[in-house]
């Protein structure tokens, strides 16, 4: 069994995100911490958000030339270390900062747990820091980071119903 990715993306995310790299160039994401704008992975010109050194890269999507880095804080990668995110996009309008705003589109963060055996083999690689990474390391995980929809990646619940009145 090979380390799983701490990050995927959908294809629709990955068109939105070829959209945007044609028009804005490179492109990076962090994970927001849910203030002003949730949850939502925000999407930036490559650059634009100043990584810190205790940031963790959760992967490089392979969307695009070079890629585009997906980074989280270093105290948000704590609680959401043992989750697989995955980023997608949906109608509506996202925050005010991510570059996708004025497209009537809006990247989401959906998530899986990793199981007891991948969690093992992620504590065996342990992910870049914002440091490490100035220093030229590169994550380990290669290969294709993009999955057909959430729900290859993810199980997204069926809608419930209301129980049926005798």
């Amino acid at each position: 069994m090979s380390t799983p990715s701490r990050a995927l993306i959908t294809e629709a995310a990955a068109e939105l995100l070829r959209t945007l790299q044609n028009r804005h160039g490179a492109l990076m994401f962090h994970q927001s911490g849910g203030c002003c704008d949730g949850s939502s992975p925000m999407c930036y010109p490559d650059g634009d958000f100043i990584v810190g050194d205790r940031d963790i890269l959760l992967s490089i999507l392979d969307v695009g030339d070079e890629g585009v880095p997906v980074w989280i804080s270093g105290s948000q990668f704590e609680v959401w270390k043992h989750t697989q995110l995955v980023i997608d996009v949906v109608p509506g309008r996202g925050g005010g900062f991510s570059l996708e705003t004025p497209e009537g589109k809006r990247f989401l963060s959906r998530g899986r747990a990793y199981t007891e055996a991948e969690n093992r083999l992620l504590e065996a690689d342990p992910p870049l820091t914002g440091a490490r990474y100035e220093r030229g390391e590169r994550p380990s995980d290669i290969g294709s980071h993009i999955v057909a929809e959430a729900r290859d990646a993810c199980p997204i619940p069926a809608a419930r119903t209301a129980p049926v009145q005798a």
